[in-house]
Formats: C-alpha cells, structure tokens, sequence
C-alpha cells in the first residue's frame, strides 16, 4: 500500500527549493517557513445516503488514512438534509477543511462561491496526476461565475432508466415495455392484475418519492422532451423547463397515472430510504432511478427474505411517440458537485496543496477499490476473471457502502460483477452517453438565479405536487408560474438567455 502523500510531498518540495536559493537572506527564510505546512489531517463534511453511519476508525476509513497519509474525520450529513445543514455551515462559516457540495442549483452555495468562500482551484490541478486528469468538458460545466470553486465530482453522463420487476411481467405475460404508452399499460397491470400472485391488492405500478419533480418525474419528462432544468428556444432564448409544452404535457400524462391509483398515492410524503423499503417489500414495481439501483433492490429484498425471486429488467432507450430516443443528465454531464475547500478553513495555499493532494490520493486505484468494495478478503473476493463478489452483504452495506458516494471519481475503474444487473447497468450507463441531454444553463451565469432560484424551484415544485395529487388543475400550476414570472424568472430568463448568446459567438 502507497503511504507517500503526493500533494504534501509536492508542497514541502517546493518550499525545501524556495528556502535553499533564499541564501541566507532572513526576510526569505521566513517568507518560506510560513509556506510550510504541517497540515496531517483533514476534515470532510460529506454526504451520506445510507441508513446507518460507518463507524468511526472503521476498516476502510483507517486504511485511507494510511494510504493518503492523513487523519481523516468525516463528517457525514444525511444526503435528505443537506441543503439545510450545509446552508446553515455556510452561514456560520463554520465548514470543514472539505466540503462535498453536490447540490448544484441550491443559490446559498453558488452565492457563497461568488463571493470567495471557497479557494479557486483551477490553477492548481496541473500539479496533481489524477486531478490533471479531469476532462475539459467536466471542468467547463464546473465553473461558476469563471471559478472553479472546488474539484469537481466525476460522474457517468446519465446514470438514469426505468427499472421494471422483470419477475412480475413473466407472472402477467407482459413483455418488456420500451415506449411510455406500454410503461403505462405495465403500471395499469402491476396496480390491478397481482403480479405477486399474493391474491391481494397491495402492489402499485410506479413507486415514487417526495423528490419526484427533481428525479423520477423529470427523468420521465425528458422523453416527452422537456429539457434538464433549462431548455433553449428555437429563438435561442434559455427558459425554464417547466415553461414548456413538452414538461406540462409529461405531467399531464403523470396525473393521470395518479388519479387511476397506478403510483403510490402518497409519493409526496415518502422519503428515499422510506421509497427503497418499499420497493425491497414488493410494493411497487417500477421505479424511475439510477440504473446501478437495480442490484441493491434485489439485494435489499433478499436480505428481507432470501427466497424471494426478486428480479428487474434496467430499460435505458424508453421513448414516446415520435421524440428522438434521449435522455436527460441526471449529473449535469458527469459533474456531480464539487469537493469545496473553504478559505476559513484551509486558509494557505501550503495547506490547500496538502487538501488537493488528498483528493488526487483518493482517485488512485487502490482508494476507489477501498471506497466502492472494501477490503479484499474481508468485504469482497476476486476470482481470476477480475469478477468481484460480496462476501457479506450486511458487512459491506455498514462498513462500505456509505463511502462509495464520496469518491472523487465514480469513473476510475469498473469492477466486474458476480451479480449481473451491476455489469448491465454499467454497459447501459456507458451507452446513454450517446443519448445524453444537458443542461444548457449550467455554464452560464446569472445573478438572480444565483440569489433566487432555490425559492422559485421550491413554488412549482410544490404547485407541480398540487397538480399531480389534484389539488389544483394545469390552469392554476400555470397561474403560479406567472406569478413567479415577476419574482425572478423573467429576469433569469433574460440573463441566461444573454450569457447563452455571448458563448454563440
């Protein structure tokens, strides 16, 4: 195992150099014993999208620390309440030497980055070989207001499909659907046909979550060809997805699926471990999520009852009517976020060299084989075709899952499996690259958006779950549209819309 820190080691370098050709010269020797740093742990406010928290010093935290060559302390926020805990440490300033910010639209953290709360790290990647190995095209959707204020989280460009109980269509005689009309019909059998053969009405068809109109629900939209978050104008102008045509008629259809009792009628209320329960119970049967979801419904369920035939067919070419195959990024074009490195914490640049050079240690191999299967022999083995297998379940899902979202990189390597449905989602996330739809907004800059989009998203998210439940009609989720019209999204428009023309040329 690697113990050397590349980014400590380069920085004591390069001040052992600027010490040696001061000559003597006080003022420089001085000058550089205040570049040196003695930084020898890190503290990381990161998230956490399990159950349960990995135990302090545990396995897999104690073998990063030896292979970075740092102490680390984790902080885990869960991921449901991130955007109020890290709102909340950002108005304190009271942040960890790291940050995951994987919130991207929240205009707390865009504000903050705007103003300077966090080091630019542009300038510093070259130094670094993984870091320098960061796409272009990664780093430009990164920037804000021209920084780039943290090192960007590496993703797949669209991790999202339609997974669907492939054991509950063999139980109905249903084929695989590939268009949104048979999705809807496998919806309408899986409420009212008992694919379980269980002689009760307890199976829905969708099962959805309270994050709906920013998940499950906009993936679906983007079939329909509602853009992710912004679409551009034949006109060239930058709106909102939710202005448009192609979004109402998606929630339109969506309504419907509601009001005939074919997604769980109380989706707005469940929370994403309440949905994963549901879904590992045999509640519902499809599911609108990241096609590597598929292996952890199975096994989430076979741990409940390790006889049951759980088993999901993973869709990634869904369309509707006569709308080109697409689908929309659900990591903004493999940018998932950033590793922020706060000025207030982090206050040298000595001490910054110290944070990257941990970040580059985490995307060597051997930490992102640590971070997504463990320690060989004890949480997983390698047979002689480079096939891993889970030893315990249980054990890796407590001592290692919970890192797998902190990686750095979800693109580093991928590890072939002895379960099938990770090695088809992997080959079908690779594929979706082709048919991946972006935001167009991402790159560009507008000062209302950055100070009022958070608020604006909050109203028609809660006018699209009025509309979808039938508490209101499209008139009046088109009234509450309007309304914001004023408050800021003419204005945001505006600004998109010139920022998206000076990058036309």
């Amino acid at each position: 195992m690697r113990k050397t820190r590349f980014g400590a080691t380069m920085a004591a370098t390069a001040v052992i150099a600027l010490a040696l050709t001061a000559c003597g010269d006080g003022e420089a020797d001085q000058d550089a014993e205040s570049q040196v740093s003695t930084k020898d742990s890190v503290s990381w406010m990161t998230m956490l999208h399990t159950a349960t928290t990995p135990e302090t010093d545990g396995v897999i935290e104690t073998a990063l620390e030896e292979h970075t060559g740092l102490t680390i302390e984790f902080q885990w926020v869960p991921d449901a309440s991130r955007d109020e805990k890290i709102n909340a440490a950002l108005a304190s300033d009271s942040l960890a030497d790291i940050v995951s910010l994987t919130s991207i639209n929240n205009t707390t953290v865009r504000q903050a980055m705007s103003q300077g709360q966090f080091w630019d790290v542009e300038e510093y990647l070259a130094e670094f070989p993984n870091l320098a190995e960061i796409p272009e095209t990664t780093i430009d959707v990164a920037r804000v207001d021209g920084g780039l204020y943290g090192v960007p989280y590496q993703k797949p460009q669209a991790r999202y499909g339609v997974l669907v109980r492939q054991d509950w269509l063999d139980n109905l005689g249903l084929e695989v659907p590939h268009t949104i009309e048979d999705l809807t019909e496998v919806a309408k059998a899986f409420t009212e046909n008992d694919p379980d053969g269980n002689g009760v009405a307890d199976t829905v068809g969708f099962y959805d979550r309270e994050e709906s109109y920013g998940v499950g629900f906009r993936s679906l939209a983007g079939y329909f060809g509602a853009g992710q978050y912004f679409t551009v104008t034949e006109d060239d102008e930058v709106v909102p997805s939710f202005t448009t045509d192609e979004f109402k008629d998606a929630m339109e259809w969506y309504r419907g699926v509601y009001e005939n009792g074919w997604v769980n009628q109380e989706f707005v209320t469940v929370q994403k471990q309440v949905q994963k329960d549901g879904i590992a119970q045999g509640k519902g049967g499809i599911v609108v999520s990241g096609l590597f979801e598929a292996k952890n419904f199975q096994e989430a369920a076979r741990a409940a009852d390790p006889n049951t035939p759980q088993d999901w067919a993973l869709i990634n070419d869904m369309t509707f009517e006569d709308v080109p195959r697409r689908i929309l990024t659900d990591t903004n074009g493999g940018m998932g976020g950033w590793l922020a490195i706060p000025k207030s914490s982090v206050e040298t640049e000595a001490d910054l060299k110290v944070v990257l050079g941990f970040i580059n240690d985490l995307m060597d191999e051997e930490a992102f084989d640590l971070m997504t299967n463990g320690v060989e022999g004890t949480h997983y083995e390698l047979d002689a075709d480079g096939v891993v297998t889970i030893l315990d379940e249980a054990v890796w899902e407590q001592e290692v899952q919970p890192f797998g979202s902190s990686r750095p990189s979800e693109v580093v390597k991928a590890f072939k499996s002895s379960n099938p449905l990770t090695n088809q989602a992997n080959e079908l996330m690779e594929e979706n690259a082709e048919f991946m739809v972006s935001n167009p907004a991402q790159a560009l800059t507008s000062e209302t958006y950055n100070a009022q989009w958070s608020l604006i998203d909050q109203q028609v998210m809660d006018a699209y779950n009025q509309y979808i439940t039938g508490q209101i009609d499209m008139a009046g989720f088109e009234a509450v549209v309007d309304s914001l019209r004023g408050q800021g999204v003419d204005a945001v428009i505006e600004e998109l819309t010139a920022a998206y023309a000076e990058t036309q040329g």
